[in-house]
């Protein structure tokens, strides 16, 4: 595995290169790429590039609401409907190029309150993120207005 300890910063442009061609330690660098550039597109609230980063079938697991959210557009729309400003800071990044994987360790502010969480990112041979699963310090139940995006299991 490839460490890494760095700040989302950077564009989608260069982030998506392909994950499955090249060698393990180019696959790792382009996984972490990508995922910088999810939260740099999620911070700025870029939807569009936030959508670039992301397969059409991707899905987004919560374990601690017993939430998931099935593909890019229910996925885009839940995050652009989040309530309140947020910006969330990457401490750690650890990036597989093996099987295209990674995991970040994120530090969360929204207005006064700061939280850290853990994210686990898998990616397709065109290097979108397939799948991400969030882990929070709590479980919590979902608040109103988002059924419509989930399913609770």
């Amino acid at each position: 595995m490839t460490d890494t300890t760095a700040q989302a910063a950077g564009t989608v442009g260069g982030a998506s290169a392909g994950v499955s061609a090249a060698s393990p330690a180019a696959t790792a660098a382009a996984a972490r790429a990508v995922v910088q550039a999810y939260w740099a597109a999620a911070n700025a609230r870029d939807w569009d590039a936030f959508a670039a980063v992301l397969a059409d079938d991707v899905v987004h697991d919560l374990p601690q609401s017993r939430e998931r959210i099935r593909g890019k557009e229910r996925y885009v729309a839940f995050n652009r409907a989040c309530p309140g400003e947020r910006h969330t800071r990457i401490e750690r990044l650890v990036a597989d190029g093996e099987e295209p994987q990674a995991a970040a360790r994120t530090l969360v502010t929204a207005g006064l309150d700061q939280m850290h969480a853990v994210h686990f990112f898998t990616f397709d041979a065109e290097g979108r993120i397939t799948s991400v699963t969030d882990f929070w310090p709590e479980p919590y139940e979902p608040p109103a207005g988002r059924e419509h995006l989930v399913e609770r299991y």
